[in-house]
């Protein structure tokens, strides 16, 4: 759905200003005017005059001269402020502040001095605003190496380099990127979460050094142990999706190991502590494969590639049950515990079938029972 609504947003090309205005064009707000380093004092006079929200995620954090923070940090607020003035546009602003605004250091009293600026234009003006005190805001395009442990570490560990951690118990607090866009689009749209003064991102997420650092570090070990991170705690799956974004263009592929026999091969693809595991099973025409049974274990089978019979007898019984399946028509086929199976190549090229399993293979506890499905075994079979 189409938005005309205009809207201001400065640090454009930053972090939070990259992933800002790629969600407001995918939630149909087009008419952005971008602000960055580039922009003229008179673009920028001219997209102050008719805006009709101003997003102020501009700010210096790593200057070369400590006056810089005063500069890019208040003055540039108050330029921006002046010009709404000027143009008689008392429209909404929206400023990202940090939580260091309540710290004695010159980053913090240029960015609680540029939170006064807002809060007295509001006064003058009537004029809606918004200060958001972030903490340490990680995802996808921070810039590593710079000022977020979460981008430097992932970038560090995706390649193999070392990472440094000074205080490994310290604990830092962390907002998401998406979390932190869709918190300032709702507050545009004035669905905002306030505690009075200052405007909320949540979750809010607490960590210390060495756990991100073991997070992380597990992520790039995940592609040999097939092991995926519990993906429903909610700042495990943040930080997985983030470090994804960190892999180096020339290593997003990592091979598996294909156990292969004259039968055909047996590929393990993910494996996790709560879910089990899923597993690529080929076979070669008229191969067939299983004729065990499980006392827990309990698998699910699907054929993607080629045509297969799948056969079944109760441990102890003597009827066999036969299901024909076809990787045209897909069909999930429950392995029930108790019965010994089988699946059988019945086509003329490869099968494929995808197997995911309730619980990751234990060779010392495999719970996994060989007998033969068919009593009298059939031609062909192996």
């Amino acid at each position: 759905m189409k938005n005309d609504r205009k809207i201001l947003v400065t640090g454009a090309l930053g972090f939070i200003g990259r992933n800002l205005i790629t969600e407001l064009h995918n939630r149909g707000y087009d008419n952005i005017c971008e602000c960055d380093r580039e922009t003229t004092a008179e673009e920028l006079d001219a997209y102050l005059a008719d805006c009709s929200f101003v997003f102020h995620l501009a700010g210096i954090n790593r200057p070369k001269v400590e006056s810089e923070f005063t500069e890019g940090n208040r003055d540039f607020t108050e330029t921006l402020l002046t010009g709404l003035q000027r143009a008689d546009n008392p429209c909404g602003v929206l400023i990202s502040s940090s939580i260091q605004a309540e710290l004695d250091n010159p980053y913090g009293k240029s960015k609680l001095a540029a939170e006064g600026l807002v809060s007295s234009y509001a006064r003058q003006t009537g004029a809606p605003v918004f200060i958001y005190r972030l903490p340490g805001v990680f995802g996808k395009w921070c810039r590593p190496n710079y000022n977020s442990v979460v981008a430097t570490f992932c970038y560090q560990i995706a390649r193999g380099l070392p990472i440094t951690v000074n205080d490994p118990d310290k604990v830092i607090s962390l907002v998401y990127i998406d979390d932190v866009v869709n918190a300032f689009i709702t507050t545009m749209e004035g669905r905002g979460d306030f505690d009075g003064t200052f405007c909320r991102v949540s979750p809010v997420h607490e960590i210390s050094l060495r756990s991100l650092a073991e997070s992380i570090q597990a992520f790039r070990e995940s592609r040999s142990s097939l092991f995926v991170p519990d993906l429903g705690d909610p700042l495990q799956k943040k930080l997985y999706s983030t470090y994804l974004s960190y892999l180096a263009e020339d290593d997003f592929a990592y091979p598996l190991n294909m156990h292969k026999d004259a039968r055909g091969s047996f590929t393990e693809f993910l494996k996790t502590e709560q879910f089990g595991q899923v597993s690529v099973n080929v076979a070669h025409p008229g191969i067939t494969k299983g004729n065990h049974w499980h006392h827990t274990k309990n698998e699910k089978f699907l054929v993607v590639k080629g045509q297969a019979c799948l056969r079944f007898r109760k441990v102890g019984e003597t009827e066999v049950i036969s299901y024909n399946v076809s990787g045209e028509d897909l069909q999930v086929i429950d392995i029930p515990t108790g019965y010994t199976h089988s699946i059988t190549n019945t086509g003329e090229e490869d099968l494929v079938t995808i197997i995911w399993a309730n619980e990751t293979f234990d060779p010392e506890r495999p719970d996994t029972y060989f007998e033969e499905v068919l009593i009298s075994p059939q031609e062909g079979e192996a």
